[in-house]
């Protein structure tokens, strides 16, 4: 006997939880490979700068102080 294939529920797709700062922001891959986004990437490189560490930057004698002046700067 041949078993009854049930269709399948899709399920709707949940938006992932954001960051306050980066609400809204949409990145998509089009056809020849590059990254097409609804935000300035000044503005998202200044999100990463203030709240990502440099993990490269870590093994530096100095990197405490690269990271005390990069919380000063205001832009």
């Amino acid at each position: 006997m041949s078993k009854k294939v049930t269709p399948s529920k899709k399920v709707p797709a949940k938006k992932p939880r954001v960051h306050k700062d980066l609400q809204g922001f949409e990145v998509s891959i089009d056809q020849f490979g590059e990254l097409k986004s609804n935000m300035d990437i000044e503005k998202l490189n200044a999100f990463l700068d203030k709240n990502v560490e440099d993990k490269k930057l870590a093994e530096r004698d100095d990197y405490e102080e690269l990271k005390k002046g990069k919380k000063n700067k205001k832009p």
